[in-house]
């Protein structure tokens, strides 16, 4: 199990780093448009094919996997971070606060979250640009994704509480801040982290949902999602290297799930 777990990070970051500058050594760039190829299957200079305005498929799918394997994790941290910021405060404040915080997160966590993304991301102009959609799409998802973990974090803090080490740190006047940064938060970061890698898949597997519906990352600037959708218009008998970004998603979202593992997930759930 360790080495599967080693080959998933390494592949993991092997993916990352390939994206985080496609610009170095990806064939084209992902707008360029080649008229005189549309559609044309794989080739030495086209790796795999061309869509129907001639851009360079690999080329995208090395963009797209920028997009996801950023932004994603990106909102993971925000959302883990306001539910941590939730969590301990609920659990900490006071009873009142508490059942506010937690009728909050219930709200949230009985919400349709897929199709109340599905309707605000509607309302808006199809025309909006590149960089607004990825901002209001994964802003979206960081928002809406804060509620489960910080009811964990709070059990977790609550628990905390009644230990011994807590009780005699309060005894010898430790004040809450200290309490928090000095006992608390080495306790639950385990939690919180956990929470983080099972996060980041959600995301992923969520932008690329909405990309198939031609709701996610705005055109020309690719994503898994906006990839994905290119099997509406092809056949998978006729065109099999249409399903790269599938593979690859597939590949990095199992390698999340071994990353969860690692982190002691198992020990919360």
């Amino acid at each position: 199990m360790k080495a599967l777990r080693g080959m998933a990070a390494g592949f993991i970051l092997l993916v990352g780093a390939t994206a985080v500058a496609p610009e170095l050594w990806a064939p084209a760039h992902y707008a360029t448009q080649d008229r005189e190829t549309p559609d044309a299957p794989p080739s030495p200079h086209h790796l795999l094919g061309t869509d129907a305005l001639g851009r360079d498929r690999f080329s995208r799918l090395v963009y797209g996997t920028r997009v996801s394997l950023v932004l994603a994790p990106s909102a993971a941290l925000i959302s883990c971070g306001l539910a941590a910021l939730l969590g301990t405060a609920a659990a900490l404040a006071g009873p009142v606060f508490e059942w506010g915080v937690l009728a909050l997160a219930d709200l949230f966590l009985s919400l349709p979250w897929l199709f109340l993304l599905l309707t605000v991301r509607a309302f808006l102009p199809l025309n909006v640009s590149a960089m607004a959609s990825i901002t209001i799409t994964f802003l979206l998802l960081a928002i809406l994704g804060w509620a489960g973990p910080a009811r964990l974090v709070c059990a977790g803090v609550r628990d905390l509480r009644k230990s011994g080490f807590l009780l005699q740190a309060t005894i010898l006047g430790c004040t809450k801040w200290r309490m928090v940064w000095v006992h608390i938060t080495p306790n639950v970061l385990d939690l919180v982290v956990a929470q983080f890698w099972v996060t980041v898949p959600v995301y992923v597997l969520a932008e690329a949902t909405l990309g198939m519906l031609g709701l996610g990352v705005a055109e020309p600037l690719p994503s898994w999602g906006s990839l994905l959708r290119e099997l509406e218009g092809g056949s998978i008998t006729t065109q099999p290297w249409l399903l790269a970004p599938v593979f690859l998603l597939a590949l990095v979202v199992g390698c999340f799930q071994f990353l969860s593992r690692k982190t002691g997930l198992e020990d919360y759930v």
